[in-house]
Formats: structure tokens, sequence, C-alpha cells
């Protein structure tokens, strides 16, 4: 669970405000692997990642990025999920059923090579390290809350709103 000593916005426009605050990020300060938790803020995704068993991220560098981790069944280890072998309408249902159905389908959506990669893009006015997903129409901005923490913006094509999550650096 990722704790902070400042507070947190739990409604969508102070999390814009509240990222739109925060520095950028380099390519650099990405590598390595990143626990992640969901900031909730009205969003029709909030509690899809818990729901579904997910650890995070890992960037080993700008063309090699896992998007996807997941908690095996015993939370014990992780596996690396293939993002376009999961719908995008996966995030309706908010039943803890999908973390076993996500392990159960493991065979399936495993991915051994990396998915996503990372660039420097502007995004809301300010130049930061975007994970770009390799075959989804979706692109995580990330900003710096402090050295070990960062606020991530999902967006993608046909969402009205953002999604926020959190990640620690492990």
């Amino acid at each position: 669970m990722i704790k902070n000593p400042i507070s947190l916005p739990t409604h969508l426009d102070e999390a814009l405000v509240f990222f739109d605050s925060l520095p950028p990020v380099s390519l650099d300060f990405m590598w390595g692997e990143w626990e992640g938790a969901e900031l909730t803020t009205g969003h029709p995704m909030d509690g899809l990642l818990g729901a579904t068993g997910w650890y995070g991220k890992q960037f080993i560098d700008a063309e090699t990025v896992h998007p996807l981790l997941f908690h095996n069944f015993t939370r014990t280890g992780t596996f690396k999920v293939n993002p376009a072998l999961v719908p995008l309408s996966m995030y309706i249902p908010k039943w803890n059923i999908l973390h076993v159905a996500i392990n159960l389908i493991r065979p399936i959506v495993h991915a051994n090579k990396p998915k996503a990669r990372l660039r420097m893009l502007e995004y809301r006015g300010k130049v930061s390290a975007t994970m770009i997903y390799d075959r989804k129409p979706i692109h995580d901005t990330f900003r710096k809350i402090d050295e070990d923490t960062l606020l991530g913006l999902m967006d993608f094509r046909g969402m009205e709103a953002p999604y926020f999550f959190l990640l620690r650096r492990k």
C-alpha cells in the first residue's frame, strides 16, 4: 500500500490541479520496478486495479516496458500481462473475482516481451515521461510527487475523463 505524507485529491478536478502542479520526470528517473495503487477520484475504473490483483509496472529502458504486472494467486510473486489481450471494457465490473479470473487466464494473457515504450511527450503543458502502449490507444503520463512516488494519469481514446494511479519505487 502506498502511503504519502501529503493529502491526495479525491475528485477529478482536484486530481487534475494536483497533477498540473507536479514537476515532470525524465526517462531515466523511471527505470526500475514500481508498485502501483489506485487514486480514487470517482472515475468508472475506480476499484478495477485492486480487484484484478494489479501489482504495478516495470521500466527497463525506453524500449522495454512491462505496463501490467499482476500478483499471482498467493501474492508472493508477480507475472506480466499483455494489455492487448485485456479488453478496455473490462473496467465496468468491480468484482473481486477479477483477480481469480486474471490468474486463471494467465497462460493466455501472459507476456514475455515488453508491451509498451517510454517517450518524453507534452501533456497538459509539460513535457514528461509517458508510457505508450504498443497495441492500445493508451498513454500513461507521469509526474513526480517525491523521489520515490509518481502520480500517473491514464488517458485513452473514448474515455471521458483521465484515470489516476500512484506508483512507488521498489
